[in-house]
């Protein structure tokens, strides 16, 4: 159950489900390559759109992805991306599907062994979150110099959809930042 007397992050909210990913998941520390994996794409995809969206369509998302499986969607031919664009489970963009196939392609060439895509990540925070302390939303940045170094590293092997402010906003929600508020209940637990 959601407490709903919980002082929070302004943006956590607005909607059931939001809440829900407020106070559950964003800014929990991940450390599973194909969570990791995911959730790149999913900032990915969310580029123009509001999260809520992507939010709505994950289940879909990772059906039409064979549960984020890189393997499998490395293997992705042109009768995938056809069938991708035309399923409306998912935000169906091309330049987005294609970047998630070349991200499988990018991450199988970047890790050899478990474990290594979350070290790969985890290295550009020195292994620890970084622990902001924003009072207001205002405050906290759309990008910062780590969000773009690691931007730039993931461009150069071949990323897709990872602007630097799409990287800060993964970084936020896969725990390598915490951005929560100081007065929101999650600042101290994650």
């Amino acid at each position: 159950m959601i407490a709903s007397d919980r002082v929070r992050c302004g943006w956590g909210t607005s909607d059931p489900l939001y809440l829900a990913y407020h106070d559950t998941e964003w800014g929990v520390p991940i450390h599973d390559d194909r969570h990791l994996f995911e959730l790149l794409n999913l900032e990915g995809a969310q580029a123009g759109l509001a999260w809520i969206t992507i939010l709505r369509k994950r289940d879909g998302y990772r059906r039409a992805f064979d549960g984020w499986d890189p393997q499998r969607i490395a293997a992705f031919g042109p009768e995938d991306e056809t069938r991708l664009l035309a399923d409306a489970s998912i935000v169906r963009n091309r330049a987005k599907v294609r970047a998630a196939i070349g991200n499988a392609r990018a991450y199988l060439s970047l890790t050899d062994a478990p474990g290594a895509f979350d070290r790969y990540l985890w290295s550009f925070v020195a292994g620890q979150p970084i622990r902001n302390r924003w009072t207001s939303l205002a405050d906290i940045p759309a990008e910062t110099d780590l969000s773009r170094a690691l931007s730039r590293d993931l461009k150069k092997r071949g990323f897709s959809f990872v602007g630097p402010t799409i990287v800060y906003a993964f970084m936020q929600s896969a725990g390598l930042v915490n951005d929560h508020l100081v007065d929101c209940f999650r600042h101290g637990e994650v």
